[in-house]
C-alpha cells in the first residue's frame, strides 16, 4: 500500500492533478468539450487520449483546441487524421501548438514536452467528420491562479 501511495504522490509532483474524462463518441463534424477550466489559468503538462472503439474508416482531420470564455478559441495542436484508429490507440500533443496531434497505434506515447496555458472556458476536441469511435481521455495540469481547476465535461 505505501508503495502505491508513494507512486501517486510522484505522479502528482511531477505531472499535477489528474481528471478522467470517461469513454464517449467523437463530436459530430464539429468542436466539442472534453474538460473544463475553472476560476483562472492552468497549465496542462499532458494530455492522453485512449480509444475504447476502433474509429471508422473515414478521412477525420482531429485537433484540440483551447476555447476561452472571454477571446478567441486557438488550436493547441495541428490536425491529425484519425481514420480506422484501433482500439488502443493513444493520442497526445507536444505542446507546441504547431505540431500535429500524436496518434499512435496502442504501442506508446512520447510524454508532451512543454505545458499548454489554458485560460477560463473549454479544452475542445475539434473533428472535421462525423466518425464513430469513442475516446477516453486523461489530462494532467497545475493551477497557475489560485483557486483554478480542471473538471471533465
Amino acid at each position: 500500500m505505501s508503495d502505491f501511495l508513494a507512486g501517486k504522490a510522484i505522479r502528482k509532483l511531477l505531472k499535477g492533478e489528474k481528471v478522467e474524462r470517461a469513454a464517449a463518441g467523437l463530436p459530430a463534424s464539429t468542436a466539442g468539450a472534453l474538460f473544463n477550466i475553472i476560476g483562472g489559468r492552468v497549465a496542462i503538462t499532458q494530455i492522453i487520449g485512449e480509444v475504447t472503439t476502433v474509429i471508422q474508416t473515414q478521412a477525420n482531420n482531429t485537433k484540440l483546441t483551447g476555447n476561452p470564455t472571454t477571446g478567441t478559441a486557438v488550436d493547441i495542436c495541428a490536425v491529425l487524421n484519425i481514420t480506422a484508429d484501433e482500439v488502443g490507440c493513444l493520442y497526445g500533443i507536444t505542446g507546441l501548438n504547431t505540431d500535429a496531434l500524436i496518434g499512435i497505434n496502442a504501442g506508446a506515447l512520447p510524454a508532451q514536452t512543454r505545458d499548454v496555458i489554458l485560460n477560463v472556458g473549454t479544452l475542445d476536441l475539434d473533428c472535421a467528420a462525423t466518425n464513430t469511435g469513442e475516446v477516453a481521455w486523461t489530462i494532467f495540469y497545475t493551477p497557475i491562479d489560485d483557486g483554478a481547476y480542471v473538471t471533465a465535461v
